[in-house]
């Protein structure tokens, strides 16, 4: 077998391989985000109930110390003592509550990931498709004028991709207040 033919044999064979491989362990990040998303939704919610349980809890308690100040009988530094506490507990609790914000923002970030993937597999099986259209005799004239399509079908699908997912989650910090999902 001559170079020529040898060498349209290794690109059509590389090219191939690089979008088999890239294929399937793109679909096995795609499969791990989603359960990633799916066990983040669960444990978010799992917080959540208990955070409203707590402050529920908290909120008998507290009207168990009121009951028990209202009757006069507890001395006034504990009183004052105890408002302190009250407002410390709220301001925790609705700061822990508030805090679950994050599983908004991660699924953003999974879902563009996942997207991401997916754009980044759909490029691979062009790659791919014409990989397998270079004939093994294919002189090396011809396989460097379709490897340079192949470049600019890569490049032009890279910038959709690009495009596509442009939005981005600009919460920087969780405690910040300033959301901005889209």
């Amino acid at each position: 077998m001559s170079n020529k033919k040898m060498l349209g044999s290794e690109v059509k064979e590389l090219l191939s391989g690089v979008s088999d491989h890239g294929k399937e362990h793109l679909l096995e990040v795609e499969t791990d985000l989603i359960q990633t998303t799916i066990l983040l939704a669960e444990a978010i919610e799992k917080l959540g109930s208990s955070f409203l349980a707590l402050h529920a809890a908290i909120s008998s308690q507290q009207e168990e110390i009121d009951l028990i100040i209202s009757t006069g009988e507890a001395p006034a530094t504990s009183i004052d003592r105890l408002k302190v506490l009250k407002a410390d507990i709220a301001s925790h609790i609705n700061a822990a509550v508030t805090s679950l914000q994050f599983q908004d923002l991660t699924s953003q970030l999974i879902s563009r990931t996942v997207q991401r993937s997916a754009g980044l597999r759909d490029v691979l099986s062009n790659l791919g498709i014409i990989g397998d259209g270079i004939p093994h005799d294919s002189e090396t004239d011809e396989i460097a004028v379709l490897l340079r399509e192949i470049t600019v079908r890569l490049e032009k699908q890279s910038v959709e991709l690009k495009s596509l997912l442009r939005k981005a989650v600009n919460q920087k910090h969780l405690d910040s207040g300033d959301i901005e999902l889209f």
